[in-house]
């Protein structure tokens, strides 16, 4: 009998056994086609893409190996590349603080109303999920030189002579090329901001109140250190999307048609829209594109970890 209930508790903990192995199996089971659809859509093609800028081929004949030399091209004899990156960089510039500061202060007047809060958030958020084309037609239109409703206004109301050519000076083309990034984007980060605002324990600001914090006190010395984490969070965001740029220039100056021009002396054209050019317009380059988007991967990384540091740094200060 001693035996057999040996033998029963052995097959018994080998049955546990195989249960368990087999449970610690399922999750793997149900994460492998993530996994592969990761590996087939994204690990490889970055991996294909360093690789192809290594090589010169116009997506048809024989992939000639050149080393680094897409590179050095790129780099050494190219100046529309830094044409680009300059445009790039600075419109980032001119659309980055503004929609950090402008969506910290819409979200916390929002934040503040008793009423209607709802409503101004779905407002504020809309021009976030309107689609590129409208917004290109929406800003092509109101800066048209004859028929925009900008220089109309300004006529009506005398403080110009004759309409300006806002869409052909390379200044005012940046400018409205940002205006139309914060105006998109101001509602997310109105969004970002006000979730952090409601995260904050209300018994800090009633603290304040009893210490005779007014609202601006308040505001500037409870509200904006408890949302250090976001604002750096959102300035590292933009900062990849920024210099990611592309659909604002492209349907305010290009269209949908494969026209190569970047506005009045190329100061709408972006880095992406270089690397489009390269690669599918001007001459099938896909090894010199595969380049210039490896640049811009290298700038992307740099910018972010400066400007991680930076407020990284402040926030250990504080």
């Amino acid at each position: 009998m001693q035996v057999e209930a040996t033998t029963k508790r052995a097959e018994h903990d080998r049955s546990v056994k195989v249960v368990r192995s087999s449970m610690k199996v399922w999750p793997y089971l149900f994460a492998l086609p993530f996994v592969v659809l990761y590996f087939a859509f994204h690990f490889y093609p970055v991996l294909y893409s360093f690789w192809l800028s290594l090589h010169d081929w116009n997506g048809v004949g024989r992939k000639t190996f050149i080393g680094l030399r897409n590179y050095a091209t790129l780099l050494t004899k190219d100046p529309l590349f830094y044409k680009a990156l300059y445009n790039t960089v600075m419109i980032m510039i001119m659309s980055v603080p503004a929609m950090i500061l402008l969506g910290m202060v819409l979200a916390y007047v929002i934040f503040q109303l008793a009423k209607g809060r709802v409503f101004f958030q779905t407002m504020n958020f809309l021009p976030y999920i309107t689609t590129p084309v409208a917004i290109g037609f929406i800003f092509s239109f109101m800066f048209d030189w004859q028929t925009g409703i900008v220089n109309n206004m300004l006529l009506k109301l005398g403080l110009l002579a004759e309409g300006l050519q806002w869409l052909q000076d390379p200044l005012t083309a940046k400018m409205i090329i940002a205006m139309m990034i914060v105006w998109r984007n101001l509602g997310y980060f109105m969004t970002i901001y006000l979730a952090g605002m409601t995260a904050i324990p209300q018994d800090i600001y009633e603290a304040a109140r009893v210490d005779g914090s007014t609202g601006l006190h308040t505001f500037t010395r409870i509200t904006l250190p408890l949302l250090r984490n976001i604002t750096v969070f959102l300035i590292v965001t933009s900062i990849i999307g920024g210099l990611q740029l592309f659909d604002e220039p492209k349907l305010l100056y290009g269209g949908w048609t494969a026209s190569t021009s970047g506005g009045p002396d190329n100061a709408a054209l972006t880095v992406i829209w270089k690397f489009v050019n390269d690669s599918f317009i001007t001459g099938t380059r896909f090894g010199y594109g595969a380049a210039t988007a490896y640049m811009l991967f290298v700038i992307i990384v740099l910018f972010s970890i400066v400007s991680y540091r930076i407020g990284s740094g402040k926030e250990e200060k504080a």
